[in-house]
């Protein structure tokens, strides 16, 4: 006689804010000890992200599991330029193979055919739904926020009072990938006045066709180095936060006002 096989409970840490909160909520609610965290690590993160992420291992006292693409984004992309035959082929949020490839396959094959219940971090103040579970899949989304009415105070609430906030939230509203091409142009300034060296690696990966005199971009319209000898006349089009507020209350005026917020590239909502 075959024992029916457990079914794995999983919560998707992504650096941001929604997840980690998740994250500390169960855990301090005491809800199901035995769920396995994972990370989908594209290897390209920022900085900021893989401190935090080592500050949520701290805290939770448990492994957050990496995963992540066996090849790197490099790889990925000189086998995007050799399919499509392009000069360069940069992700871009209507050719987003950067998600599929580094962190929707990872995934796939850390559930693999198992019975997954999935823990995640749609608060009860968003209007996204969600993933809704198709008949005979073998995910199961719970969503607890939701479900208690959580909304963003209390999430931010939530990080002061154990690990604090993600520091990229000074210049960011979002965590992922250095060059995320969801960023703003004035996150785009913020990359290169708090890493100019990752910056400069985001110019490389951008072309020109010699031929053609298309440009592949991270920006729609602009090169990177366009885009930072217009710096002052970005930043003057950045709204002036209230001085006499901290940095964590005026990150959340900024993230009201992003359509796209932490979640523009994670997939642990699917």
């Amino acid at each position: 006689m075959t024992s029916e096989k457990a079914v794995r409970h999983i919560l998707g840490i992504s650096g941001g804010k929604d997840s980690a909160a998740l994250a500390i909520y169960l855990k301090e609610k005491g809800i199901n000890p035995n769920i396995e965290y994972f990370f989908l690590d594209t290897g390209v993160e920022l900085p900021e992200v893989y401190t935090f992420i080592d500050k949520m291992e701290a805290y939770l006292d448990a492994e957050i599991i990496k995963l992540g693409s066996e090849n790197s984004f490099e790889d990925h992309l000189k086998m995007q330029v050799k399919m499509f035959q392009h000069e360069n082929f940069l992700p871009s949020p209507i050719a987003r193979w950067c998600t599929k490839v580094m962190k929707i396959q990872p995934l796939e094959k850390f559930m693999g055919n198992d019975n997954v219940v999935s823990y995640i971090g749609i608060r009860a103040d968003e209007k996204r739904i969600g993933y809704v579970a198709k008949q005979g899949s073998n995910v199961t989304p719970v969503y607890p926020f939701k479900e208690d009415g959580i909304v963003r105070d209390d999430v931010f609430r939530i990080l002061r009072e154990t690990v604090g906030i993600p520091e990229y939230y000074k210049w960011r509203s979002r965590s992922g990938c250095y060059f995320c091409f969801f960023q703003r142009r004035d996150e785009w300034i913020g990359l290169h006045e708090h890493h100019p060296g990752l910056f400069k690696q985001a110019m490389a990966f951008e072309k020109i066709d010699p031929e053609t005199g298309k440009k592949y971009t991270w920006v729609e319209g602009e090169t990177l180095k366009e885009l930072l000898a217009r710096k002052d006349e970005i930043l003057a089009k950045k709204p002036e936060h209230n001085p006499n507020i901290s940095w964590q209350e005026a990150i959340i005026e900024d993230i009201d006002n992003d359509e796209y917020d932490d979640q523009a590239c994670m997939i642990c909502s699917l």
